[in-house]
């Protein structure tokens, strides 16, 4: 056998790959369902936080800071196995796919809030006074002129931190999720063949590729055109 072939039989071996196709596959609707679910329920928390923190309630201000600190600073892996094996003692138990989820919507919400409120904070502050001038109260301001002009300004460096933090919906596999990795290696382990890690690596490339170019659209789309 050649290297070729040796290398064709490792990595592509025909066979193994039609016997774990439909595990692979199922593994990646985990995995959409997963992302899906963590970049709806991120970005949206991580919104409504900035707003709550527009408002200068000192305590509460205090409170989401340092929340969001410490979100930012732990690995998602030690707060998935800390949630996983630690809630069990205190009498709750959630699932994997849950504790996955839970974890990294809370991480992806710390850095929406960060860059959301660094996109409020750069709106120039002649459109708060001209907003207020006219009569709009400070909510009003809020959500119909500032808002709007943050959201664009913070496209580019959201859509980066949400590709970056869905791929972790990888580390599901130390928790027993089903998703890509976890079908993949599982088939290897019965199969003595890396075909199925080679069957996962392509099921990112599937997925991920085209969230990395519907990114760098909506980027291009809603980016400030110069004058």
């Amino acid at each position: 056998m050649t290297n070729w072939e040796r290398f064709l039989d490792t990595f592509f071996k025909w066979d193994v790959m039609v016997e774990y196709m439909p595990a692979i596959a199922k593994g990646f609707v985990v995995t959409c369902e997963l992302a899906v679910l963590v970049v709806i329920s991120g970005i949206g928390l991580g919104m409504a936080l900035a707003v709550l923190r527009a408002y200068q309630i000192r305590l509460i201000n205090l409170l989401i800071i340092a929340i969001v600190d410490i979100l930012r600073a732990l690995p998602p892996l030690v707060l998935i196995l800390l949630l996983y094996f630690g809630l069990p003692n205190v009498g709750l138990n959630m699932s994997g796919f849950i504790v996955v989820w839970l974890v990294l919507a809370l991480v992806l919400a710390a850095f929406a809030e960060e860059i959301f409120w660094a996109g409020i904070t750069s709106v120039n502050q002649g459109q708060w006074e001209a907003a207020r001038s006219s009569g709009l109260g400070f909510g009003q301001t809020l959500v119909s002129v500032v808002l709007p002009q943050a959201i664009r300004l913070t496209i580019p460096p959201l859509t980066n931190r949400t590709i970056a933090i869905t791929k972790n919906t990888a580390l599901g596999t130390v928790v027993g999720v089903a998703e890509i990795l976890n079908q993949a290696s599982t088939a290897q382990s019965f199969s003595s063949n890396a075909s199925p890690l080679m069957m996962g690596a392509i099921a990112y490339v599937l997925l991920f590729v085209p969230v990395v170019y519907a990114g760098r659209w909506i980027e291009t789309r809603f980016a400030w055109k110069k004058n």
